[in-house]
């Protein structure tokens, strides 16, 4: 890396040195189980500022709020329904975010100006270290989007991190390595401010988790709420991303290893299910780029699981930046 400290051994001691990088207003980028995130302390104003000039972030796009266990979610938080806390039980440590309407420690700087805040406690061990170390430190919180430009794939490694944003980082802020992100897409963020629960952004947790725990249909009331990886623009290599057509002599091509390479065409990856689709789907399409080809030919996975989430990416990417 050109800046930053880059910690490939995760000890108590980089833990420990990490959390006080976070209270000093710095930035920490770390690993979860969905994807990498690139962490400010939550209630410092300009330690946030710096994500989203780290990032090229429009500063109307609110950030999720990482916090290390659902007891934690009170103080973001004073209205809480019993489904959102179902949710929280079943899920958390997870690959989901509860949108909650906010308290008056969500400042405007997290919220983009809404009044409601995103929160998640993630589900990898680094992650979770860092929360608790900073905990001891007396944070709250920390707020984390994805460890990539605005608009462009996210990271599912370190290496991806640093490729993309050593050039933004600061001497002072740090990156933990923390092996590949085992999911691979970003978590299911779910509107928890009506009666009925409603998903934004889908994930790792489906529709049909979500109505078995709580015992409620999803909603599918429009909402103005705006939340992480909404536009329709997203998650986007340099190479163009077309779905569901023959690939042509050239092209880099992604889909189940179920279905053959045609001749001349670019094998990047040949995952072994929907779940495995989810985990290499980013990579796949980074190596795309490293390899500097023109065009992404993906053949989209079917069902009602990871896969809704992987065609949501996968449309939005189709758009370009």
């Amino acid at each position: 890396m050109t800046s930053g400290q880059f910690v490939s051994k995760c000890t108590a001691d980089a833990m420990a040195r990490a959390a006080q990088t976070l209270q000093a207003g710095h930035l920490v980028a770390f690993p979860t189980e969905t994807v990498y995130g690139l962490g400010a302390d939550a209630t410092n104003a300009s330690a946030v500022a710096r994500i989203y000039e780290a990032k090229g972030r429009p500063a109307d796009h609110p950030l999720i709020v990482h916090v290390g266990d659902m007891q934690d979610i009170a103080d973001w938080s004073d209205d809480i329904p019993d489904y959102a806390i179902a949710l929280a039980r079943n899920f958390w440590p997870g690959p989901m975010t509860l949108i909650l309407k906010r308290s008056a420690l969500a400042q405007d700087f997290i919220t983009g100006g809404q009044d409601t805040v995103g929160l998640r406690v993630p589900n990898h061990v680094i992650a979770l270290a860092l929360l608790s170390e900073f905990k001891k430190l007396g944070g709250k919180g920390v707020a984390a989007p994805s460890a990539n430009r605005f608009g462009h794939v996210s990271p599912t490694t370190a290496q991806a991190v640093s490729d993309e944003l050593s050039q933004y980082l600061a001497p002072e802020d740090v990156l933990l390595e923390g092996g590949p992100s085992l999911v691979g897409v970003e978590s299911t963020i779910i509107d928890c401010t009506t009666e009925s629960p409603k998903i934004l952004r889908p994930g790792a947790i489906t529709e049909e988790m979500i109505e078995a725990v709580t015992g409620i249909d999803i909603s599918y009331d429009a909402t103005e709420i705006r939340v992480s990886g909404s536009l329709e623009n997203h998650y986007s290599p340099n190479a163009q991303v077309v779905l569901d057509i023959a690939p042509e002599n050239g092209d880099g091509f992604i889909a189940l290893a179920s279905t053959p390479t045609p001749d001349g065409v670019i094998r990047l990856s040949s995952p072994q299910s929907n779940e495995d689709f989810a985990r290499v789907l980013y990579t796949s399409l980074r190596s795309a780029d490293e390899q500097s080809l023109s065009r992404v030919v993906v053949h989209q996975p079917s069902g009602d699981d990871i896969s809704v989430a992987i065609r949501d990416r996968l449309l939005r990417a189709s758009r370009g930046r």
